[in-house]
């Protein structure tokens, strides 16, 4: 489904302009291009580098990719990123978001990608967040399809609980919601 992965991981990149100007690693596959040279691939890795910033990521995949706004994997883990950024928004197609191994403080952070209607794995273990309060059971509501969050699965009974947790939490969206026959 993915495709060959476009692999800019371990490249000491501080800036995603920074691909412009190199090519990816190696694969075993090699990649698939289109007419224009521009690759035709789903995935990114940009794991391993020095980002702390994804500005200029959205024309920089319109350079490198046939189709940019269908990334569906981009590895984001081992960087310096303290934020989600808001471009992210813009890949409505993304299923998999890796960010392990960052800097992300804020459970809010997170609130940023509700937006991604695709989005079934996350990862975030090795960032303080993890640490919060309500961690697990925040990212389940804020992220309804999510199945995956740190390479652990989605229970029935976590979603279950945290639909309690949800309620406990907002009870005026719960009231005025009962059953009509």
């Amino acid at each position: 489904m993915f495709g060959s992965p476009v692999d800019f991981s371990f490249r000491e990149f501080s800036s995603v302009s920074d691909m412009l100007s190199d090519e990816p690693n190696p694969s075993t596959r090699p990649l698939k291009r289109d007419s224009e040279q521009k690759i035709l691939s789903v995935t990114l890795r940009l794991n391993n580098n020095f980002l702390s910033d994804l500005t200029g990521l959205m024309e920089t995949l319109s350079t490198l990719y046939a189709e940019p706004t269908r990334l569906a994997w981009l590895d984001l883990s081992f960087n310096q990123f303290q934020h989600i950024h808001p471009v992210l928004t813009q890949l409505k197609e993304l299923r998999l978001l890796y960010l392990h191994g960052n800097r992300i403080c804020k459970l809010s952070e997170v609130d940023k990608l509700a937006a991604l209607p695709f989005l079934h794995t996350i990862t975030l273990h090795g960032n303080p967040v993890v640490s919060e309060r309500d961690y697990r059971p925040h990212l389940i509501a804020t992220l309804p399809h999510v199945k995956m969050i740190d390479f652990s699965a989605v229970t029935k009974q976590e979603r279950e609980l945290t639909s309690v947790w949800q309620r406990s939490r907002n009870p005026r969206k719960s009231i005025g919601h009962s059953k009509v026959d």
